[in-house]
């Protein structure tokens, strides 16, 4: 069996919390603007996992008004197990503020959401003391207030406890850890950008007064050369032999100067040992993971093809803002996925991938598209006749190619290529090949773009890409959608 490698979860996962429960092990992520929120997964060895729901699945859970900017929504969740229950507690920074979800089967369904009129910050953590039952939230900033998590009533004012390095600029994703004799503090900060660090500092309670360890930060990449950048965000875990592990966010950059990540702030896992003086110690995150001296339960690869033949959408397929019954449904026609002025697609997971579709768009126009935000997508796009190459860079949007075809079902293709050979300065982080493919297989390319337009360090934002359909006028309908890896 060849050795694990990172990211363990690939693809626009950022800010992952992690708690143990018995021999399993869930995840959680942050999702900004997309619904259903906050991806919920599962696994048993720490490597492979499986999405097994999302945690805000219904509409009168998350509330994402149309104005809901790119990036805004929910941010950073943190997942822990206390009493029996799952509690998740987050932010909707574009409606509704922070608020606590539980449930006892974190596949869901979790319960509708309590506020927390006084949790005032971003980046909540939940921690119990054992010694006496008070829960204590810790937001960015850092500051800190005791809380009823079963009620959502605070206690006394927040007050501030560490806020990490002198000078190291947005301190946030605090998570509170009793280990052994110590309260452990543990912070990302630098920005979440080339910058970002993960630092630590404990005392003698929840609430401090902690100190820094000596060696902050514990993990960074800024200012290297390693593939992995951006390292921060982290959660603490503890393996199956009782080892210590970190889950962070990092991301791959691709291409020439400055380097362009595309694919979003992914999960990645890192090895923790203690020092002589009861600090942890990470170093750098590895590409490929130390040999585990735990069993490793693969998970099967997800099937190339959704036929949309299930009665529901599988868990990945998310939407901007929000979607009715109405906008996406496999009701209308048996074995088909109709679409009305909306877009579904899932994370792209894999540098190079093809991915395919066959859409019917005699009633209506739509297609196939790598989303960005609003502003940063390329789209295969088919009416009754004809199909068109569209990109939107920023302001730009301009039909790149056109061409027509017979009336009826069309498969649209879009092929996307990792950038190989020699460094270059001045290349992209892969490029986009647009086109349909007849049914004896010939692929017809219309147009290839480059990748760079559709990354964070053009566009901006916290999230990655996502590729799937869309309809923008009167009725469109998907019979099959492929997602292919390629090596």
């Amino acid at each position: 069996m060849t050795s694990p490698t990172n990211p363990v979860l690939p693809g626009f996962h950022p800010d992952p919390s992690v708690c143990r429960v018995g021999e399993d092990y869930y995840l959680a992520c942050s999702s900004f603007e997309y619904f259903p929120g906050i991806p919920l997964l599962h696994s048993r060895d720490l490597v492979h996992w499986t999405q097994i729901g999302n945690v805000l699945d219904r509409p009168g859970q998350l509330h994402l008004p149309p104005g809901t900017p790119a990036s805004g929504g929910v941010y950073a969740p943190t997942l822990r197990y206390h009493g029996g229950r799952f509690w998740l507690i987050v932010t909707n920074v574009s409606g509704g503020g922070n608020f606590i979800v539980t449930t006892t089967d974190p596949a869901g369904p979790w319960s509708d959401p309590l506020p927390l009129p006084g949790v005032h910050g971003i980046d909540p953590d939940l921690a119990w003391d054992d010694e006496d039952g008070t829960c204590y939230c810790t937001t960015a900033g850092v500051n800190q207030v005791r809380l009823d998590p079963e009620t959502g009533r605070t206690f006394g004012e927040p007050y501030p406890i560490w806020s990490g390095s002198p000078g190291a600029k947005a301190p946030e994703a605090p998570h509170l850890y009793r280990i052994r004799d110590h309260w452990y503090l543990l912070l990302a900060e630098g920005g979440t950008e080339r910058g970002h660090a993960v630092s630590v500092a404990r005392g003698p309670t929840p609430a401090g007064p902690f100190d820094p360890c000596p060696r902050n930060p514990i993990v960074t990449h800024r200012g290297t050369d390693h593939p992995i950048q951006n390292t921060g965000h982290a959660d603490l875990v503890q393996a199956p032999d009782g080892s210590w592990w970190m889950v962070l966010l990092g991301v791959r950059p691709g291409g020439g100067t400055p380097g362009w990540h595309v694919l979003g702030r992914e999960t990645f896992l890192a090895p923790v040992r203690w020092d002589d003086d009861g600090w942890p110690v990470v170093g750098e995150v590895p590409v490929e993971l130390p040999p585990l001296p735990w069993p490793l339960y693969p998970a099967a690869e997800p099937p190339v093809r959704d036929d949309f033949d299930a009665a529901e959408l599988d868990p990945r397929w998310i939407s901007p803002r929000g979607r009715t019954v109405d906008q996406v449904t496999n009701k209308v026609r048996p074995g088909w996925l109709t679409l009305r002025s909306i877009f579904v697609g899932r994370r792209q997971q894999h540098r190079s991938c093809r991915v395919r579709t066959k859409i019917d768009a005699a009633a209506g126009t739509g297609g196939l598209a790598v989303r960005l935000d609003d502003r940063h997508r390329y789209s295969i796009e088919a009416s009754e006749g004809a199909v068109a190459v569209h990109a939107v860079v920023g302001t730009l949007r301009t039909v790149v190619e056109k061409m027509a075809v017979q009336p009826g079902p069309v498969v649209l293709r879009i092929d996307i290529a990792e950038t190989a050979g020699d460094w270059d300065p001045l290349a992209g982080p892969d490029s986009l090949t647009l086109g349909i493919e007849f049914f004896d297989g010939t692929f017809c390319a219309l147009a290839t773009l480059e990748g760079r337009y559709l990354s964070t360090e053009v566009a901006g934002g916290f999230t990655g890409r996502v590729i799937g359909l869309y309809a923008t006028q009167g009725t469109v309908h998907a019979d099959w959608f492929d997602y292919e890896p390629l090596s």
